[in-house]
C-alpha cells in the first residue's frame, strides 16, 4: 500500500482509479467484516442482558431506518460542502468506536444505542463513499467500479459472521468477538487514511465529466428522470425479502439445521461480490437492459425461498445473492451515469434513504404476510418486484444512461 501511496501519480488514469477502488474496496471489507460480525451475533447478545423480542427487533428497526433516511441530509451537505474525506473518515471511525464499545457496556439499552450510532456513522459515510467511487469509475466504466468495489463489500460481509462463528466455536464470548472486531475497525481507518494521503482530491479523476452536453443531468432541481427511476427502486425494495426474515423461515419450517442458516448466507454473498462484478462489466458493454433483465431473474428467489424445499431454497439464495449485487453495484452505477458531478452526494442520499426506508416499510409488511399466508408473501414481493421493471422501462423511454 505504501508503494502505490507513493506512485500513484505516476500512473495512467484507468490504474489510478482502479488502485483507488481497490483501497477503497480494502476498507470497505475490514469495515464490513466489522459490522456484519456484529451484527451477526447482536440479536443474542441483547437477549443475554435481558432485552426481548420485541426490543431486539425495535432496535435492528430503528436503526437501519436511522441509517438509510440520514443519507438524505449527508447526501445534500457532501455536494454542499464537497468535503468528501472528512464525512467518509469521520463515519468509519464511528463504526470503528461503536462496535468494541458494545462488548464493553453492561446493559441492553446502552448496546441498543452503540448499534444506532453504528448506523448513523454509515449513513454519514456512504453518500460520499459512493460519489468518490462514482469519480473513480469514470475512466474504467461505471458499472466496472462499482462492481469492483461491491465484491470487496460482500467478501467482507461473508468473513465477518464466519470469524464471529470461529471464535464462538473456539469457546470465545460475545463480548470477546465484539472486542476482537476492532481489529478490523482499526485497520479499516488506517488503509482509509492512506487511500486519503495518495487521493487527496478524488473528484480530478472525473477531469470533463462537467463538459459532457447530457440531459440525464440533475441541474437546479432533480429531473423527472431520477424521480421515475427512483419511484421503480422503491418497489424493488418494498418487494424484497432480507436474510432476517428468510433465515427466520428457514429455522421455523427446519429448511436448513440452524449451523446451517449463516452458511446459506455466506453463500449469497459470495454469489453477491461475483454478480457485483459480472453485471458491472456486462452494464458497461450493454447498458440498461441488463437492469431490465436481471431484476426479473432474481426476483424468483422469493418462491424458490419460501415455498420450496432445503434444495430450491438453496438455489433461491444464490438468486438472492444476485438481487444483492444488482442493487448494491449496478443500481448505483446508472446513478453515475445519470446524474451530474454537483449533484451525485445528493442523488445518492435521497436513492438510499428512500431505498432503505422502502425495504424497511416491505420488511414489516411481508413479516405480518408470513403469518397469515406464505403464498400471500410471495405474490406481494412478486408483483412489487415485476412493476418495477415497468417502472424502470418508463424511466429509461426517453434518454440512455450508460
Amino acid at each position: 500500500m505504501y508503494i502505490i501511496s507513493m506512485k500513484t501519480h505516476k500512473l495512467n488514469p484507468s490504474r489510478k482509479s482502479i488502485y483507488f477502488i481497490l483501497m477503497l474496496g480494502t476498507v470497505s471489507l475490514l469495515c464490513d467484516a466489522a459490522h456484519q460480525g456484529a451484527r451477526s451475533i447482536i440479536g443474542p447478545y441483547l437477549a443475554t442482558l435481558g432485552a426481548g423480542a420485541i426490543a431486539v427487533g425495535f432496535i435492528s428497526g430503528v436503526g437501519e431506518f436511522l441509517g438509510y433516511s440520514l443519507r438524505l441530509i449527508s447526501g445534500y451537505w457532501v455536494d454542499k460542502t464537497e468535503k468528501y474525506w472528512s464525512f467518509v473518515i469521520f463515519g468509519y471511525v464511528i463504526n470503528m468506536v461503536a462496535i468494541p464499545l458494545m462488548a464493553l457496556v453492561h446493559s441492553w439499552q446502552w448496546v441498543a444505542l452503540l448499534v444506532v450510532i453504528e448506523r448513523i456513522g454509515k449513513a454519514i459515510r456512504t453518500p460520499a463513499r459512493d460519489t468518490m467511487i462514482s469519480f473513480a469509475s469514470f475512466n474504467i466504466g461505471k458499472g466496472a467500479g462499482f462492481g469492483l468495489h461491491e465484491a470487496f463489500d460482500n467478501i467482507g460481509a461473508m468473513v465477518g459472521p464466519l470469524l464471529v462463528a470461529l471464535i464462538l466455536w473456539l469457546h470465545g464470548s460475545y463480548r470477546q468477538s465484539l472486542l476482537l472486531l476492532l481489529i478490523p475497525g482499526v485497520l479499516a481507518v488506517l488503509v482509509l487514511l492512506l487511500t486519503y494521503r495518495s487521493y487527496p482530491q478524488p473528484r480530478e479523476m472525473e477531469n470533463g465529466a462537467n463538459d459532457l452536453a447530457d440531459l440525464n443531468h440533475l441541474d437546479n432541481q432533480v429531473k423527472p428522470l431520477f424521480w421515475r427511476y427512483f419511484a421503480g427502486a422503491v418497489l424493488l425494495a418494498m418487494g424484497f425479502a432480507d436474510f432476517p426474515l428468510i433465515a427466520y423461515h428457514f429455522q421455523t419450517a427446519k429448511i436448513f439445521p440452524a449451523d446451517l442458516i449463516p452458511i446459506s448466507y455466506a453463500v449469497a454473498m459470495a454469489m453477491s461480490a461475483v454478480s457485483a462484478l459480472g453485471l458491472g462489466r456486462l452494464y458497461d458493454k450493454k447498458g440498461y437492459i441488463v437492469l431490465l433483465i436481471a431484476v426479473p431473474i432474481s426476483a424468483l428467489f422469493v418462491p424458490l425461498v419460501f415455498l420450496g424445499g432445503n434444495k430450491l431454497a438453496f438455489i433461491g439464495m444464490i438468486l438472492w445473492g444476485i438481487a444483492i449485487g444488482v442493487q448494491t453495484s449496478l443500481m448505483k452505477a446508472i446513478i453515475a451515469n445519470m446524474v451530474k458531478v454537483t449533484k451525485r452526494g445528493r442523488a445518492y442520499g435521497i436513492f438510499n434513504a428512500g431505498f432503505g426506508i422502502a425495504l424497511f416499510a416491505g420488511s414489516i409488511f411481508m413479516g405480518y404476510l408470513y403469518t397469515v399466508s406464505l403464498p400471500f408473501l410471495v405474490g406481494f414481493a412478486l408483483i412489487m418486484q415485476l412493476s418495477s421493471i415497468a417502472v424502470f422501462i418508463f424511466a429509461i423511454r426517453p434518454q440512455n444512461t450508460r
